[in-house]
């Protein structure tokens, strides 16, 4: 997983987005994750202006990237260009081909207040509706992003899916992440029984931005195999497979599981 402090200088945050690709390849990872926005990370109407197409300069470079290095790259995501003013958070899925194998939309927009600081994603972001799964060598992997991480119910559907991996590319903020983030990638780790994958940005940048790092990689038991330090960087480690099959054998909680006891309530309006 790769950890930037992306801001609004796209070319800056490709430069250093292609050297930490390159590092972690030449360290021996087979599959690398960039975070949220990776390739620019600003205020809406600035995010809006940078926004690209699916076939713009920054996915293009880093499907470059993958076919060259012959890897599995997750291009964080990226504002794509869409109808009228809206932007659409993209995810994309990469192949060691240098073609797409899956491209989610963020689903939950960032419509909160907290840390002083006024986020309303949905003014200028569209959400995506359809969750996404992909083949990823001999896995399956569940895409998300960011704020995806705190609704549970999305991640339980990719796992019954198959996903035997979720990513997670976030720009999670300082304020919250001190308290959530290791807790709620532990939590979907351990509910799931999946290897967690979350690069997320670090550090400020304009206009209000301010993230908190730490990405990780999590195992299926809930352990933090790999946790960034300070600073832009990238940390990997191996994923025992044959652990995952362990924990999911001696304790079966997606087999345990009693959906018609799980009925989603059916939620009216009282009219006077």
């Amino acid at each position: 997983v790769v950890q930037l402090n992306s801001n609004a200088d796209k070319a800056r945050n490709l430069d250093t987005a292609e050297r930490m690709v390159r590092g972690a390849a030449a360290d021996g990872a087979e599959l690398v994750a960039l975070p949220e926005k990776w390739n620019l990370l600003a205020g809406g109407e600035e995010l809006v202006a940078g926004a690209e197409a699916l076939d713009g300069p920054s996915l293009t470079a880093a499907r470059g990237w993958a076919r060259e290095l012959g890897i599995h790259l997750l291009a964080g995501s990226i504002a794509e260009r869409g109808e009228a003013e809206l932007v659409s958070n993209a995810s994309v899925l990469i192949g060691p081909d240098g073609e797409d194998l899956a491209v989610y939309r963020k689903i939950h927009m960032f419509d909160v207040d907290v840390g002083g600081v006024s986020y309303r994603e949905s003014e200028h972001e569209r959400p995506g509706s359809e969750l996404v799964t992909a083949p990823l060598g001999e896995l399956i992997a569940g895409l998300s992003v960011c704020y995806d991480l705190r609704f549970p119910e999305l991640f339980r559907i990719l796992a019954l899916r198959g996903a035997r991996l979720l990513t997670v590319p976030s720009a999670f903020t300082a304020a919250t992440g001190r308290d959530h983030w290791d807790v709620l990638l532990r939590a979907r780790a351990i509910e799931n029984q999946l290897f967690v994958l979350a690069p997320n940005q670090v550090g400020a940048a304009p206009p209000h931005f301010d993230s908190f790092g730490h990405s990780a990689i999590v195992d299926p038991w809930g352990k933090v195999l790999a946790l960034a330090p300070a600073g832009e960087c990238f940390v990997a480690t191996d994923l025992d497979l044959a652990a995952q099959e362990r924990v999911r054998r001696e304790l079966p909680a997606l087999a345990n599981r009693r959906p018609r006891a799980y009925v989603w309530p059916q939620l009216t309006e009282a009219h006077a």
